[in-house]
């Protein structure tokens, strides 16, 4: 047990102290406090500059904490309801790798959503795990995907009864939770760990409002983004565990395996602080963003055109995270896209994310009713002068899988101009970033519709990534002929 409480930050605090004893720094990072790069240090401020130093005895070392790191993952522990956390200086795709890793060997089966984020996909590539993809629900009026079924997992379980880990999405980017509690019930039945992807849910554990958080509910590990929706700052995570389905000495060893040996203090102090203030103000603070949440949805549903989801709209026994603010825009007559750079030309406004029928804001610590007003007049201006023609757009793609993600990853290729390689296996991945869900992933067919929906996505100038060519005019492939 730490001799601290929740209202201490002991790595924050040791930080400060550090910083007042006027230590004459001759150790890396090499500006030295900030006086080796005096440009960035004028504009960021001395403070930050102070506080990024390097591991030393007063203040630990995270690949093997016994100091104030070990003292803050302990608060973060008790916080989160977890038995381990662990700080990420990688963002959560450190998380979700090292989750894997830890739960499966190579050539080991995990079941997964399609839908995932694709540090899942490159997870299995570096594990050498088999995917089995559980496909969401689609709803097609919305044209997003849902959550996943208890009882699609049990299937997926009878049929594939070596698998060793089961992947839950808590929630989706959209904000949308699947059946936890009972797919956790299922999967441990099977003797099966269950790992949640949580990038957008560290809030969860602090409202009795929100969705429950996967810990909460006995998930064995969990990694989330504390600097999305908690507080942190970017690429700030956590990686938490429960129990010994999957055994803390192996997830701390694969962690030193991917993380840097040179953790950043500023990121680990925001995550330290961060925790505070969730922890000793959470419910406070978000039952501020709810009120928000829930006014802007109610004057957008006021303006005619677009929709923006409430609980009642999502189907089935999905959750929806109320600080999401999804907006449905196909009866506009202009795609997410152009929505949401028509917001930051017009009215200096960055949406998080958009697709080809829908925007998202994402409701947060830091808004106020100043902020929200904003969006909601410029929505309403906006949306005032376009043509409501309802916009078909296409939803999640099922690529056929044909060779394992790690083998094509690392088999022979060639490149391929995209419109000649209907019919090729990928050996690359393709997404539009956010969300960071891909298309294609090593190892799929490429069908028709991939290639219609690349070049429809690069029309709309949305940001694709995944391939060798930044261009995404050729993609590489298996050297194999594979084709159909």
């Amino acid at each position: 047990m730490t001799k601290y409480s929740q209202n201490d930050a002991p790595l924050f605090e040791a930080l400060k102290k550090y910083v007042d004893e006027n230590v004459y720094a001759f150790h890396v990072p090499g500006h030295k406090h900030g006086k080796g790069i005096k440009e960035f240090t004028e504009y960021v401020g001395n403070a930050v500059m102070s506080i990024d130093v390097n591991s030393m005895e007063d203040l630990d070392n995270l690949a093997n904490p016994i100091g104030v790191i070990k003292d803050a993952h302990q608060l973060a522990a008790q916080a989160f309801g977890a038995d381990n956390a662990y700080f990420l200086v990688n963002g959560t795709t450190s998380g979700i790798q090292a989750m894997i890793m830890a739960a499966t060997e190579p050539g080991d089966k995990i079941i997964m959503p399609r839908n995932s984020h694709k540090s899942a996909f490159s997870a299995l590539i570096l594990a050498g795990v088999i995917p089995v993809y559980l496909y969401p629900e689609i709803d097609e009026n919305l044209d997003i995907a849902l959550g996943i079924s208890a009882e699609q997992v049990k299937e997926a379980i009878l049929a594939n009864p070596d698998a060793k880990a089961v992947l839950v999405l808590n929630p989706t980017y959209y904000g949308i939770t699947s059946e936890l509690e009972e797919i956790i019930k299922i999967a441990h039945e099977h003797n099966m760990a269950v790992l949640c992807d949580e990038a957008h849910g560290s809030h969860f554990y602090f409202h009795p409002d929100m969705p429950p958080g996967g810990i909460t509910l006995g998930a064995d590990i969990s990694a989330l983004s504390m600097h999305k929706t908690g507080g942190s700052m970017t690429q700030s995570s956590l990686l938490l565990s429960k129990g010994n389905r999957v055994e803390p000495s192996s997830i701390k060893s694969i962690l030193n395996l991917i993380q840097s040996t040179s953790a950043s203090y500023v990121l680990m102090a925001s995550i330290d602080v961060a925790r505070k203030q969730l922890a000793t103000q959470g419910e406070d603070m978000l039952n501020h963003v709810i009120s928000l949440s829930q006014y802007a949805r109610e004057e957008i549903n006021k303006i005619g055109g677009i929709k923006a989801l409430n609980q009642s709209d999502i189907k089935g026994p999905y959750l929806l995270d109320p600080t999401k603010l999804v907006i449905n825009v196909s009866k506009t007559g202009m795609t997410g896209y152009e929505i949401m750079r028509e917001l930051k030309l017009k009215y200096h406004i960055q949406l998080e994310m958009a697709d080809l029928s829908n925007i998202m804001a994402i409701i947060s610590l830091g808004d106020d009713i100043n902020t929200v007003e904003h969006l909601i007049h410029s929505l309403k201006e906006l949306v005032r002068i376009k043509n409501h023609d309802e916009i078909t757009t296409g939803n999640l793609i099922r690529p056929e899988v044909i060779v394992a993600p790690r083998d094509a990853y690392y088999g022979k290729n060639r490149s391929v101009l995209l419109d000649d390689a209907e019919g090729e296996i990928c050996a690359e991945m393709i997404m539009a970033y956010p969300p960071g869900i891909p298309m294609i992933c090593p190892g799929e067919r490429i069908m028709k519709d991939i290639i219609d929906r690349v070049k429809l996505l690069k029309e709309q100038h949305c940001q694709l990534q995944g391939t060798e060519d930044p261009n995404i005019d050729y993609i590489k492939v298996l050297g194999h002929v594979y084709k159909v």
